[in-house]
Parts: structure tokens; C-alpha cells; sequence
């Protein structure tokens, strides 16, 4: 869930706010694409820096480095915070670069439709061959793959005949 404005403005210095202000909904759809490549540039200092604080805090609270004030940390809730705030403006601010680049990169419906429309044009092809007299050569014949039968045409006569018989008989009974 995200962190509200009133808890963001309390977290973070007036420097950082004033960016991270920037991000939000009215304020960021009137940034043009350099302003948002300068404020993403900053966020991800101010982002990184938060992460790199909040991971020596952590060090310093399990004993495995120096404290860099006078005493160890004993939390990093606030450093994490604002890493969380940092990150979601620099979600934001990603999401609203991609939806210009999106906006600017799709074709419109007009453009779509003389773009199909050339297709169609270029695409035109006879399907029906012409009535007129052709030089074509008479068909190949196509030798048979399979081999022919070798049976004797009597047998076939014979099987044939006993069927016949077979059936009267079933009939007269």
C-alpha cells in the first residue's frame, strides 16, 4: 500500500519532498519528457542513497560495522521508509515516461487504415487465370509408387462367385 503525502512530507527533507511532490497525479501529467528524465535522475540518487544508508544501519545494529555516529543504530524504519517512498515516485515517474513513449509511438486509427489500405493495393493479384490460349505443354504422366497387384484374375472371379452363392443360399432359406 502506498505511503501517504502528509507521512512524506514528515520523512523527508524540503529538497527531497519538493521532487518526490512532483510525482504525484495533477503535478506529474504536466511534466514534459526531459523534466521527467531529470527528476528520475534525481530520485534514483536520493533512492540509492537511502538504500546504502539504511543497509549500514542494519549492519551497525547486527554489531558487524562501525557505528558512523557516536552510537550504533538501534532502528531503520525511517532509512527504509524513504527508500519506499523514493521507490514508489520512481514507479510512478517510469510509468508516466512509458505511457508518453506508448502515446508517442502508436499510430492513430487514420494511420492504420491508409497503412492497410497500401497493403491492399500492393497486394493485388490475379487469382483467375486468363481465358486466352496458353503454350502450355500437354500434362506428365506420374508413375504409380505403388506396386501393382499380382493376383490371378481367376482368383478374384472366385471369391467373387462364392459370395454370390453364400447369399442365394442365406435367401432361400
Amino acid at each position: 500500500m502506498g505511503i501517504p503525502i502528509s507521512a512524506e512530507k514528515r520523512m523527508l527533507a524540503s529538497n527531497e519532498f519538493e521532487i518526490v511532490e512532483r510525482t504525484h497525479y495533477p503535478n506529474i501529467c504536466g511534466l514534459s519528457k526531459k523534466e521527467l528524465s531529470d527528476v528520475l535522475r534525481v530520485l534514483r540518487d536520493y533512492r540509492s542513497k537511502a538504500r546504502d544508508r539504511a543497509q549500514q544501519q542494519r549492519r551497525e545494529m547486527r554489531g558487524k560495522a562501525e557505528p558512523r555516529g557516536i552510537a550504533p543504530a538501534s532502528d531503520n524504519s525511517g532509512t527504509e521508509t524513504k527508500r519506499k517512498i523514493f521507490t514508489g515516485a520512481l514507479k510512478r515517474v517510469n510509468r508516466e515516461l512509458a505511457r508518453i513513449e506508448k502515446a508517442e509511438t502508436d499510430e492513430g486509427q487514420s494511420d492504420i487504415a491508409k497503412r492497410a489500405l497500401e497493403l491492399k493495393r500492393q497486394n493485388r493479384v490475379r487469382h483467375h487465370p486468363s481465358s486466352d490460349r496458353t503454350a502450355n505443354g500437354s500434362m506428365k504422366m506420374v508413375e504409380n509408387q505403388k506396386a501393382p497387384a499380382t493376383l490371378d484374375p481367376r482368383e478374384i472371379g472366385r471369391a467373387s462367385q462364392s459370395v454370390k452363392d453364400s447369399q442365394a443360399r442365406r435367401d432361400s432359406d
